[in-house]
């Protein structure tokens, strides 16, 4: 379904046989003499020495490529529209009894916008049922570039597993992102307004944006944004159109367009089934959780990787017009998905979100008694006695994070530290969970594709992994050493 309740659909194409129908998952490629195998989706027909493919390709190599024609491949780049959805199962009433949790989803992690929260939500959910994660290598998927599936801890062309969960900063391009999810996977992400996303960014990529080093201070930067920005630099994708960005759509850089403006919607809506709103996460929680048909304490979750209120600037009612002005693409994304959520919430019934949101709250705060102490008041990270529980500092803003309760039970310890371990530490440990074996020189499986350092050029924070890492301190103190379950296609 699309963000107005339409099915999605996949346009006709004409050359397209009525026999013709698409597997319900990945199946092998049929390959002609001299050719090599990998797998796909879609339908393959033969016609005498000549072959064509509909929906998507991931990489079959040929003996003569001039005999096959590729629809949609990453081969050649053709505009053809991408393999359908699979539409989100109904939304459930008495979740999660009446439906079957969803257990292969894509999230495309924006920036500045709760999504480290989210993350922690998903990494909770995969680890507590042993599901396969997606992982980079480093702790983003090649980002600023455009994603592609190499970038994959593990990812091999011809491998047969199937990664469940997808999660990590990427720069969105769906042919890659398909290669390595599922055909039934649920795609959604999550937006913020330009204007607090802006200020949120310039106070963490101070100092390694451009455009924001060359400003004193925000108001500098607001007053007369065009002064320093220059679009080719490196890392200025940060100071516009951030979110444009990381949905991989075209023309960030440059000034606003209709058109282009209504494409990229469009292009949205085809991709994802959800998109949610930071200003109103409490609400996406509860849409979240009953698209995915998840239990509540699946969603329950502390606001994780936030800044210290002292560090926030404050900005008038005419720099928050003139940085949506500034990143008028992200405005128009944001506005329009704006109306769809609360098309979906009024979908949803007012006074049954206002049930549920009482409950998701109020479960909230029975979990803030039993795990955090300090009355459940995020503290500075720098402060906290653990620090296997500190999270990474970077930018002008003090991260805060969690302590908890000393003296609990080891089981409630370990739902407790699930909620609040920051998200590099708990992407070491699903990391050392999902790839148990090193080789001699200390590396994991599909380590070989991109080397560990390769996120530094992107001029996020990346923090050093000497030492002991803290995914394998915690793994030995709080999860017991279990097998990931590797899930296969028949």
């Amino acid at each position: 379904m699309n963000h107005y309740g339409a099915p999605i659909q996949r346009i006709a194409d004409p050359e397209r046989p009525e026999s013709c129908s698409n597997p319900p998952g990945r199946e092998s490629c049929a390959v002609g003499e001299g050719g090599d195998s990998d797998r796909g989706s879609g339908c393959l027909v033969w016609r005498g020495a000549s072959c064509r493919f509909w929906g998507r390709l991931l990489s079959c190599s040929w003996g003569s490529a001039s005999r096959c024609r590729f629809w949609g491949s990453s081969l050649t780049r053709r505009a053809r529209p991408w393999r359908e959805l699979a539409p989100p199962l109904p939304v459930s009433r008495d979740a999660p009894s009446s439906c079957a949790p969803r257990t292969r989803v894509m999230f495309l992690k924006t920036h500045k916008t709760a999504s480290s929260t989210l993350l922690n939500v998903l990494y909770r959910f995969g680890d507590t049922r042993n599901l396969s994660f997606a992982l980079p290598v480093g702790y983003q998927l090649g980002y600023p570039e455009q994603f592609h599936a190499r970038y994959v801890k593990g990812y091999r062309n011809c491998s047969s597993q199937v990664f469940n969960i997808m999660c990590n900063h990427l720069r969105f391009y769906q042919p890659e992102v398909q290669k390595v999810m599922p055909v039934d996977t649920f795609y959604f992400s999550i937006l913020r307004d330009p204007a607090s996303l802006a200020e949120s960014a310039f106070s963490y990529y101070k100092s390694s944006c451009p455009a924001f080093q060359g400003s004193q201070a925000i108001d500098d930067f607001i007053a007369d944004p065009q002064r320093y920005y220059q679009p080719r630099l490196y890392n200025n994708h940060y100071a516009r159109n951030l979110l444009w960005f990381d949905f991989g759509l075209e023309g960030h850089g440059g000034e606003f367009s209709v058109p282009v403006a209504r494409r990229g919607v469009a292009s949205v809506e085809r991709s994802f089934h959800l998109v949610l709103l930071a200003e109103h996460f409490d609400e996406s929680l509860v849409l979240l959780r009953h698209a995915l048909c998840w239990a509540l304490d699946d969603v329950v979750s502390f606001p994780l990787n936030s800044r210290d209120g002292e560090a926030k600037a404050r900005l008038s009612p005419s720099q928050r017009r003139r940085l949506r002005e500034w990143n008028a693409l992200d405005w128009f994304l944001y506005s329009s998905f704006n109306r769809t959520f609360w098309d979906r919430v009024e979908a949803f019934g007012r006074d049954r979100m206002a049930r549920e949101l009482e409950e998701l709250r109020e479960r909230r705060r029975e979990l803030q008694g039993l795990c955090l102490s300090q009355g459940g008041i995020p503290v500075e990270g720098t402060k906290i006695t653990d620090r296997e529980l500190q999270p990474f500092q970077y930018g002008q803003a003090k991260i805060m994070g969690y302590m908890l309760h000393p003296g609990l039970d080891n089981s409630t310890r370990e739902t407790c530290l699930r909620m609040i371990i920051p998200e590099l530490q708990y992407k070491d440990l699903l990391d050392a969970k999902q790839f148990p074996k090193r080789d001699v020189e200390g590396r994991g499986a599909g380590e070989e594709q991109r080397g560990a350092g390769e996120e530094q050029r992107g001029g996020g924070p990346i923090p050093g992994r000497g030492g002991r890492s803290v995914g394998e301190a915690l793994g030995r103190r709080w999860v017991k050493a279990r097998p990931m379950r590797r899930e296969t296609q028949p």
